[in-house]
């Protein structure tokens, strides 16, 4: 019983740590980031800008300001080819901490990373806490841009997860919500309410053919398949245990 346990933990583990690779792909399919003024968070600066955007650059993404007048053609006629980062002061008594964040154009949340250093010194602590947030940030390797847009309908940064490829869509329903499949990459797409390219779950493939793991837009990383032409997500519980949800073609 306890070797089951244990295997359950370090399967989950594992989990998480590929939905974190999935998140994190996200980020790299982006070829711009744009990084704001200031942030707001910090009494002061602490060379916080200059080293952020040097470590982004070291990845090979282009940064740009959040006011739109000198972005490039590409990233203006569609806001959503761009990414929104934000870095957060994590407050901590014993250790420098912070949060760094990438959001699409919609304001929704791609990856968060936390970095944390034992180093007292704001300056050097808070700098050396971003590198360790940058850490799970993979180098750019963008997609193929997306299409022109009406960016008033957009808030202020892209939507990675829809490529600007026309993708590979079907549609699927449990009952209660109707879900769009939309093809990433050979490897990865999401299901998201129709008419939305927010993602209900990310699917990534695995080594078993038609099994899938999946992070939950609640944050849980389960499993799912397809049975019967149908897509099937086991849905965790609170006491531990999954439930199997079907989602029907249609």
């Amino acid at each position: 019983m306890i070797k089951i346990i244990k295997m359950k933990k370090v399967s989950m583990f594992l989990l998480a740590i590929c939905s974190t690779m999935i998140f994190a792909q996200k980020v790299s399919n982006s070829k711009y980031i744009a990084v704001p003024e200031k942030f707001e968070t910090f009494k002061e600066d602490y060379g916080l800008k200059d080293f952020f955007i040097k470590a982004l650059k070291g990845k090979k993404y282009i940064v740009l300001p959040v006011i739109k007048d000198n972005w490039p053609s590409e990233a203006k006629m569609n806001y959503c080819n761009v990414i929104n980062a934000d870095v957060i002061n994590d407050k901590s008594l014993f250790k420098n901490k912070v949060i760094v964040q990438f959001k699409d154009c919609n304001n929704n949340m791609i990856l968060e990373s936390k970095g944390g250093s034992k180093i007292k010194e704001f300056d050097e602590g808070l700098q050396d806490a971003i590198r360790e947030a940058l850490i799970q940030v993979p180098v750019s390797n963008p997609v193929a841009m997306l299409p022109a847009s009406n960016n008033n309908a957009q808030n202020s940064s892209p939507e990675p997860v829809a490529s600007s490829a026309t993708p590979e869509a079907s549609n699927y329903s449990n009952g209660k919500m109707d879900l769009q499949k939309i093809q990433i990459d050979p490897n990865q797409f999401i299901l998201a309410k129709s008419g939305s390219s927010v993602p209900f779950a990310v699917f990534k493939a695995t080594s078993k053919s038609s099994v899938f793991m999946v992070k939950l837009a609640d944050g849980n990383t389960t499993i799912g398949y397809f049975e019967n032409g149908n897509m099937v997500i086991d849905i965790p519980q609170a006491d531990g245990r999954f439930s199997k949800e079907v989602f029907v073609a249609k």
